[in-house]
């Protein structure tokens, strides 16, 4: 903790650690439940509405596109007045948010409260990671943001699965309502849990300057390796949210006919999530974070060519895996990006978050356009198509270096 009067970061099993984890863990069930309440609703929506699948997927879109352009003000704001100071305020003004816009009277209005919903949950995940590596040892670093993510998959995972089935028999309204009172009580556990900072140190806001907002951006942009993890989130993000905003949409169709409410229940592929994330950390820690993503995104990818198959077994099978996969993926690329910053490490981790969420709002919906022009063969096409991609990207752009004590050397 303390050596020599300079904060080293919790060790893994102190107090502190085990409150941060579980704080962190509320805070992601609270932000996350949030988000995607709304897609566990969507064809339901869509049949109350008069809308198509494309068009319902607006209502995912818009919350993450609010999220995207609020992570960089937000860590501005976390740089200035403290990270835990800044997820409060963000969940606090959330949930507020949450409730107002499931009672929104028309479709417009609701993607607008979405919107701006979305630019109040963008204070946590721009903000947790750079609170984690200031308050956690350096050496615990991965395994604590696995951790992490296995919070914000259980969050993803009951906001779905509490809106559908109350939706299914009292209106999508009520869904929604339900998932934005139940994150509230998470918002306060995690209000209460969360320690007071030991290792932030305030930073005045400056645009220009050395020192400013841009040159930080800059700095943090010029490293192909850190845009490469960028790339990451935004591609693998964009095909994970994707797979669950039409999935459903596919099952409720031939050959599958599958009500909602049973649907539903495949969101508890998010389970494998919240194992493979944590997994995933410490066999970064252990073998590279380079060979873990590699081996997370193959997953993703052959998780997602066996949902080709039009057999309901095969489809959830084919869900679990590439759940899994995406989880692990993201679990690494996600702490890999403030270990690797040298300068504006809550810039660094805003911009995994912008690119991430930024993936979700463009791919999100352009999935939606192959689905109903192309069906659900042309839709995992273009999501494989993206995967390849990232895992690309990775090979090039991440790999070992030849001279030590290059930026390339900060692989783990």
């Amino acid at each position: 903790m303390q050596s020599g009067g300079t904060w080293e970061g919790y060790e893994r099993g102190s107090s502190g650690y085990k409150k941060i984890l579980i704080a962190l863990l509320c805070a992601g069930i609270a932000t996350f439940a949030q988000l995607y309440s709304v897609q566990g609703v969507l064809p339901i929506m869509a049949r109350t509405l008069g809308i198509d699948a494309a068009q319902a997927s607006l209502a995912v879109s818009a919350a993450t596109l609010g999220l995207t352009v609020a992570v960089i003000p937000w860590s501005l704001v976390s740089d200035r007045f403290g990270r835990r100071r800044t997820m409060v305020t963000a969940v606090i003004a959330a949930t507020i948010l949450g409730v107002a816009m499931s009672l929104m009277p028309s479709f417009e209005l609701l993607v607008g409260m979405r919107f701006l919903e979305g630019m109040a949950l963008g204070g946590i995940p721009s903000v947790a990671m750079a609170y984690l590596a200031e308050e956690v040892n350096p050496l615990h670093s991965a395994i604590a943001a696995g951790s992490y993510i296995s919070g914000t998959t259980l969050g993803g995972l009951s906001g779905r699965i509490v809106a559908a089935p109350v939706a299914d028999f009292f209106g999508w309204r009520a869904g929604t309502l339900v998932v934005a009172v139940y994150a509230g009580l998470a918002a306060v556990a995690f209000i209460l849990l969360a320690p007071k900072q030991q290792g932030f140190t305030p930073q005045a806001v400056r645009v220009g300057g050395p020192e400013g907002l841009v040159e930080r951006l800059r700095v943090n942009l010029k490293d192909p390796g850190l845009v490469s993890l960028y790339m990451q989130g935004f591609l693998l993000m964009g095909g994970f949210v994707a797979v669950y905003n039409f999935i459903g949409f596919h099952l409720g169709d031939e050959p599958f006919n599958v009500p909602q409410s049973i649907v539903s229940v495949l969101f508890l592929s998010y389970l494998s999530g919240t194992w493979s994330s944590a997994q995933a950390g410490r066999l970064a820690a252990r073998f590279g974070r380079r060979a873990v993503l590699i081996m997370s995104s193959m997953i993703m990818l052959g998780g997602l060519l066996v949902m080709l198959i039009p057999w309901l077994p095969a489809m959830v099978a084919g869900l679990l895996v590439f759940t899994a996969g995406f989880f692990g993926a993201h679990s690494v690329a996600n702490g890999w990006v403030p270990a690797r910053a040298t300068v504006g490490r809550a810039q660094a981790s805003s911009l995994y978050t912008l690119f991430y969420y930024g993936g979700s709002s463009v791919f999100g919906h352009v999935a939606g356009l192959f689905l109903t022009s192309f069906g659900w063969n042309g839709a995992v096409a273009f999501i494989g198509a993206l995967i390849a991609v990232a895992i690309a990207l990775t090979v090039l752009f991440l790999r070992r270096p030849v001279t030590p004590g290059t930026v390339w050397s900060r692989e783990g």
